[in-house]
């Protein structure tokens, strides 16, 4: 530590300071709703003093020169647009949806019960979840293959990019039920 010179030592703070900045910022961003300061802290595992500094930092960042704005409001904190800029957020944010409900609800059932028969999907969501899975085989969303008459339905690897999720969770889904249904088969040969 006796070598670090004083300019090293400020760029690693500057470094450290960029980062802890960034955690907030994609904090503040993602949630798009007011956030207490200890849920900022929960989330970024910053201490409440810097968390403060990191916030006045960004309130400065965001004063001019761009049309988002920190906004405090005792212990809330949000990430917003400002005010003279709304009309055209508006404008977008009362446009179609990338997805229609039906269409993420299709979606949802699919990614529940993955895999899952194309034939059940249309039983819970009836003959319009047709052009559903087609639309989201086409985007790479889902993967379908032949089962008997019918297709066995999963997510695809782009699903977990897309919607940047990740893909352990559902791993764990799929191994447990893998070990069901090993341990099923067990028990229909012991009788």
């Amino acid at each position: 530590m006796e070598n670090l010179t004083k300019e090293t030592l400020d760029e690693l703070d500057n470094a450290r300071d960029l980062e802890n900045m960034k955690k907030v910022e994609a904090a503040l961003f993602v949630s798009g709703k007011f956030l207490t300061t200890q849920e900022l802290v929960a989330l970024t595992d910053l201490n409440p003093i810097l968390l403060n500094q990191v916030l006045t930092k960004l309130m400065d960042k965001y004063d001019d020169g761009s049309a988002i704005e920190i906004v405090n409001k005792g212990d809330l904190w949000k990430m917003d647009i400002k005010g003279n800029y709304t009309s055209i957020v508006n404008k977008l944010a009362t446009g179609n949806e990338e997805f229609t409900r039906a269409e993420q609800e299709t979606l949802a059932v699919i990614a529940h019960k993955q895999p899952m028969k194309q034939s059940m999907v249309i039983q819970m969501r009836g003959n319009k979840a047709y052009d559903h899975i087609k639309r989201f085989t086409e985007l790479g969303l889902i993967k379908s293959k032949r089962f008997g008459r019918t297709r066995e339905l999963s997510l695809s690897d782009d699903f977990y990019d897309y919607f940047s999720v990740g893909k352990k969770a559902n791993e764990i889904k799929e191994k447990e039920s893998d070990k069901k249904d090993l341990s099923e088969g067990d028990k229909g040969k012991g009788e």
